[in-house]
């Protein structure tokens, strides 16, 4: 992957990390992306740790299809709660972005959940909840508006 591609990430996020960098924030990553993928962006934005999917790897250096350590990776609470542990954190403050419904376990952790350009199901559940709804296209951000449900 060429070094030009690192910085090809949304502006909202990128902003987000580094602001959070600077007041002192862990910064940790779980993705269920290549961890070779994920490593390369994450990095050079200043992550600390960074927990993602892990493949075999032929002889070739080729990723194969099989997962290693799926029962750990597909649930990002569980992470989460493993780098608590590893890395004494607390969810004191925390902030967390998602993107897709298998984030909804580990932003219900979080103190400030932020759906960022979210699929359908993320979308409908986080405005029920009303948590944060960012979507960027181009070169705009919006910020979604949600509502809690009152019961």
């Amino acid at each position: 992957m060429a070094m030009f591609h690192r910085a090809r990430v949304y502006r909202y996020t990128r902003d987000l990390v580094r602001s959070l960098k600077k007041r002192g924030y862990f910064l940790l990553a779980i993705s269920h992306s290549p961890k070779t993928v994920v490593d390369f962006f994450a990095v050079h934005l200043g992550f600390d740790k960074i927990y993602a999917r892990l493949h075999e790897i032929d002889e070739r250096g080729r990723l194969l299809p099989a997962t290693l350590h799926p029962e750990f990776i597909f649930d990002k609470s569980k992470v989460l709660r493993r780098a608590m542990e590893k890395e004494g954190l607390t969810l004191r403050g925390s902030v967390g972005v998602g993107d897709t419904m298998s984030d909804i376990a580990f932003l219900k952790l979080v103190q400030k959940p932020i759906c960022f350009n979210p699929n359908l199901g993320l979308y409908r559940y986080a405005k029920r909840r009303g948590w944060k709804i960012v979507v960027e296209r181009k070169d705009v951000i919006y910020e979604i508006k949600a509502r809690k449900a009152t019961k």
